[in-house]
């Protein structure tokens, strides 16, 4: 069976500079988890259709910590959000709007923190594990951590309405 894709997205070609690129990337990631949320209702954003009980609005809700974590917390040094819930369960009284525009709040908030920190090599405010990681080791991780729930997202939005594409 050959399944059309209906949501594809080119990758990338920013291949300027190291920042450029790895920005790129990362932005091209977190357009695809958002993808997947268009044009679906509150119940099927929040449908969960795998043992694990992961769903579309969770997984946005668990990259929003994600983001302020990482490049809130150990970028920035900001301690509000030294201790996030990385949870994917969104409380019902909790909308997808909210959650949506709390994703593209702390995502625009770690374009500022990573846009002030030009030098990728220099070491995080807040060390991980007891290490001072490079601005770089971040980037790369939320990167991957990113995708990695973008692929988890194209496969439920596939079993919500057969939409598929990056």
């Amino acid at each position: 069976m050959t399944a059309t894709e209906t949501q594809r997205r080119p990758v990338p070609f920013n291949d300027s500079s190291e920042l450029d690129t790895s920005l790129a990337f990362l932005r091209f990631a977190r357009e695809c988890v958002v993808k997947k949320t268009e044009g679906l209702t509150e119940e099927q954003l929040r449908r969960v259709l795998v043992g694990t009980g992961t769903n579309l609005l969770g997984l946005v809700q668990h990259l929003t910590a994600s983001e302020r974590y990482w490049f809130g917390h150990h970028v920035a040094g900001d301690l509000t959000y030294a201790e996030v819930d990385f949870t994917m369960d969104v409380p019902a009284g909790v909308g997808a709007e909210q959650v949506l525009a709390a994703y593209a709040e702390a995502v625009a908030a770690s374009d500022a923190v990573i846009g002030a920190s030009a030098d990728l090599s220099r070491p995080v405010a807040v060390p991980v594990n007891d290490e001072l990681r490079s601005v770089r080791w971040v980037l790369a991780h939320m990167t991957g951590e990113t995708a990695r729930h973008a692929g988890h997202a194209d496969i439920l939005r596939e079993q919500i309405d057969g939409a598929t594409g990056r």
